[in-house]
């Protein structure tokens, strides 16, 4: 299977489900910590889940500006609050 993104073209041998997908989006969502390892987010997660499986869904999740992915894990950043997103646009920008 092949997945289109913005910018580049995956290749994938096991595409992930929507419902996996929305799993995985949930449950960093409701993280109590801020950064998250991988190891940590499979323990956490309802149901197990397969290592390139949640690595697509991770990379999904980057490239759509949901998280963000650094040495030390991952992070959810991804916020909408149609009030910040207003005042975002309107902004001044520096």
């Amino acid at each position: 299977m092949v997945i289109y993104t913005y910018n580049r073209t995956i290749e994938v041998k096991t595409a992930p489900t929507l419902n996996t997908v929305i799993m995985v989006e949930d449950t960093l969502k409701k993280m109590k910590k801020s950064i998250v390892t991988i190891a940590e987010l499979k323990k956490k997660l309802p149901r197990q889940v397969n290592h390139n499986t949640l690595m697509t869904i991770l990379e999904y999740l980057e490239e759509s500006n949901k998280i963000a992915v650094s040495l030390r894990g991952i992070l959810w950043i991804h916020n909408a609050n149609p009030n910040l997103r207003h005042a975002v646009s309107r902004g001044l920008e520096i």
